[in-house]
């Protein structure tokens, strides 16, 4: 790379969490896709991580929100100015050229929201712009053989959206996109706080209650939790909670994901299906780490169900790896 050489950048732009790939540096930025804004005057007031200290802790005109909802843009402005404050944070402000970007999103986005990314990956500062699915990028960086004519189905959970996808000699072969996540997971807890304990919780405690007890499967290696909130008389009020809570609170989410399994299965063709059931199953996402999760999806399908290695990292090291063989080659783009 020359003096004035500008290096690409791979972006997962998840719900929950963005992920920055520099080439020849690696993984730079690993932070929330949040923005904390000043309502009065619509000044951002942090990005990332410092934006998400702020939940729930600051006065009235400063909100903390994420301007993707569900894996696809909510509020475009928000979404490029987020943008343009990771891509200069990932390469400095003082590029002499402008970066030329690869970023993810679901496979269900429509044409008017995929046309929303790349628009707004250029007004954050790009001069070219590819776009990748994240199944694909995950099933690439899972290590999976995507170039073989045989079938791979990965199912990746991201904060958002769930994709589950057959893939086969470089392209997908059928989909399903699910509007459904990690977060998701965490309103399931506030729902079942409310309605089963009578006690109102946010999501950062919820959050913290699907990391220590969440599960697919009955599990017994966890002591109950004494959870902290309002109760319905307004005042603060402590309960405990299971294991056995978050199995019936994540019931409905989880049986959402096995029914989106059964529908891809019912359009793939015998031969891919086949390759499957022999090789595998592969799970990417935060989502996949769910307690008992893979084990769950095993019961119910017969099929094994493989927790890839670093889950969270599958789809940016996926497009990580799509920059080096692809992107490497400086003549693809002027």
């Amino acid at each position: 790379m020359g003096f004035f050489d500008t290096p690409d950048i791979g972006i997962d732009l998840g719900t929950s969490t963005t992920l920055c790939y520099v080439s020849g540096r690696g993984i730079v930025i690993m932070e929330p896709s949040v923005v904390a804004l000043d309502k009065d005057d619509n000044h951002v007031v942090a990005f990332g991580r410092d934006a998400k200290e702020m939940i729930g802790r600051t006065p009235g005109k400063i909100i903390a929100q994420k301007p993707l909802r569900k894996g696809v843009i909510s509020d475009y402005t928000l979404t490029e100015r987020m943008l343009k404050y990771f891509i200069d944070k990932a390469i400095g402000k003082k590029s002499f050229r402008k970066p030329r970007v690869v970023i993810c999103i679901p496979s269900g986005a429509t044409e008017v929201e995929r046309k929303a990314v790349e628009d707004a990956t250029y007004q954050a500062g790009a001069r070219e712009v590819e776009i990748l699915e994240e199944p694909y990028a995950a099933a690439i960086g899972a290590g999976l053989s995507v170039e073989e004519p045989r079938g791979n189905m990965i199912i990746d959970i991201g904060g958002g959206t769930t994709d589950v996808a057959v893939i086969s000699y470089n392209g997908i072969v059928c989909c399903e996109s699910l509007k459904l996540g990690g977060d998701d997971f965490d309103e399931a807890v506030v729902k079942y706080m409310k309605e089963t304990k009578e006690l109102s919780i946010g999501l950062t405690t919820a959050e913290v209650i699907k990391r220590e007890l969440g599960c697919a499967i009955k599990r017994a290696d966890v002591a109950p939790l004494d959870v902290k909130g309002r109760s319905i008389s307004g005042y603060p009020q402590t309960k405990t909670i299971t294991s056995d809570d978050m199995l019936d609170a994540f019931a409905e989410p989880v049986n959402r994901i096995l029914e989106t399994v059964h529908n891809v299965f019912d359009k793939t063709p015998p031969e891919l299906a086949a390759d499957i059931f022999d090789s595998g199953i592969y799970m990417t996402g935060g989502g996949s780490l769910l307690y008992g999760l893979p084990q769950f999806l095993h019961d119910k399908t017969g099929i094994d169900v493989v927790l890839a290695k670093d889950p969270v990292g599958c789809v940016i090291n996926g497009v990580a790896y799509y920059i080096k063989k692809v992107y490497g080659r400086r003549d693809i783009f002027k």
